[in-house]
């Protein structure tokens, strides 16, 4: 399944970012609608669930996510909505880890 979030707040730290495998932290912007899909391994095998992924969280509420490659590029997001299939363009496509 796949988890859009708007995107609340980030540090810094994701713009400075220019190792080749990690420059698409330099593309997260505040506002942005991001999609994360849960696939395995991520995925619990017994809730079938992502941990983060915001299950019990209504819209108001601040979750926060931290970027995989660099701790210090971190930040805050809503969820908006879980889908079965992700929809988002490339660049704004992640998995949780």
């Amino acid at each position: 399944y796949c988890v859009e979030f708007k995107t609340e707040s980030l540090s810094h730290h994701c713009a400075l970012e220019n190792r080749p495998y990690a420059r698409w932290m330099q593309y997260l912007r505040e506002g942005h609608t991001v999609c994360v899909a849960c696939q395995p391994p991520a995925m619990d095998t017994d809730t079938h669930r992502c941990s983060g992924d915001g299950h019990n969280a209504d819209g108001g509420k601040i979750l926060h996510w931290e970027a995989v490659g660099n701790s210090q590029c971190q930040g805050t997001w809503k969820k908006i909505r879980q889908l079965k299939h992700c929809s988002c363009p490339l660049v704004h496509s992640f998995i949780f880890t």
